[in-house]
């Protein structure tokens, strides 16, 4: 097994690391900004030093990952690339699902093979269990040699590789945002409605998550086509009209449903809606 060195231990870093650790590999530095942070990763995956120099920590390993966050990347690259480190032969990965491995072009001219390396999944805390990546899939991108390996570390973690070309790594990062980031927005929105009939925010919050996972657990079994279900579906005009009149105080609330539904609408013609439902409620969400 290679020895590893993480720079940007944090949630995602510190994660990774005990992941990998847990598969054989040793983990041989850990570099945070502050000195405090990166014991703590320390202490959760049991190996490593903790240090807060980026070019020390590099020096440990052959094996580098950057998991830093994207307006660092460069500049953490060409420091390294500068440094008296040897990168000969050595792998470097950054962890940006938006950036190229292209912006590890330093370390690429000086011996390196380099790769981007993305696992598809949200990490809210360093102490996230092994088992988070299990199943998961990991946009990889890079040279020939870097993605060898990567594809062998995602499988040792039990995960899928998804190629991905440099071009389209925005368009790729736009999916994942939409479908993490945005999906805790929609229900910061759908509990400020509670919230407004007086329900407390963890009261609204708590009431939603039953119906948010069994969403979830349907599109999981039967696909998300399937599994769309609500007013838009049944063409059901009279209750989306209610829906808009009670979002008439939320202008911007009601802007975001109005164009979520029209692309459930877009679904529900696809599942075989009437042609005439779907005029009636086109022309609804028109203000017609």
């Amino acid at each position: 097994m290679m020895d590893v060195s993480i720079i940007g231990a944090g949630r995602l870093g510190t994660s990774l690391g005990r992941a990998l650790a847990r598969k054989g590999y040793k983990i041989r530095a850990l570099s945070c900004q502050s000195l405090i942070s990166a014991r703590e990763s320390q202490k959760i995956i049991r190996e490593g030093k903790a240090l807060t120099d980026n070019v020390k920590a590099a020096g440990e390993g052959n094996l580098i990952f950057l998991c830093l966050p994207d307006e660092k990347l460069a500049k953490a690259a060409r420091k390294l690339a500068h440094s008296n480190i040897s990168w000969s032969k050595k792998f470097v990965f950054h962890s940006s699902g938006l950036l190229p491995a292209e912006i590890l072009k330093p370390l690429q001219e000086r011996g390196a093979f380099t790769a981007s390396v993305h696992p598809i999944q949200s990490f809210s805390q360093k102490s996230s269990s092994p088992k988070h990546f299990d199943g998961i899939f990991w946009g990889l991108e890079g040279d020939k040699k870097a993605l060898s390996l990567a594809r062998k570390i995602v499988r040792q973690l039990k995960g899928h590789p998804l190629p991905i070309k440099a071009k389209d790594k925005p368009l790729y990062h736009a999916a994942c945002s939409l479908a993490s980031n945005f999906f805790v927005v929609l229900l910061d929105i759908a509990s400020s409605l509670l919230e407004d009939i007086g329900l407390k925010e963890e009261d609204a919050e708590r009431c939603l998550l039953p119906l948010l996972e069994g969403t979830l657990q349907n599109v999981k079994k039967f696909g998300r086509k399937t599994s769309l279900s609500g007013p838009i579906v049944r063409g059901d005009k009279e209750s989306v009209k209610s829906h808009l009149e009670a979002l008439q105080k939320f202008p911007l609330y009601s802007q975001i449903y109005m164009k979520l539904a029209d692309r459930a609408l877009e679904m529900a013609r696809r599942k075989k809606l009437s042609a005439q439902k779907i005029k009636a409620l086109r022309l609804l969400l028109e203000g017609k």
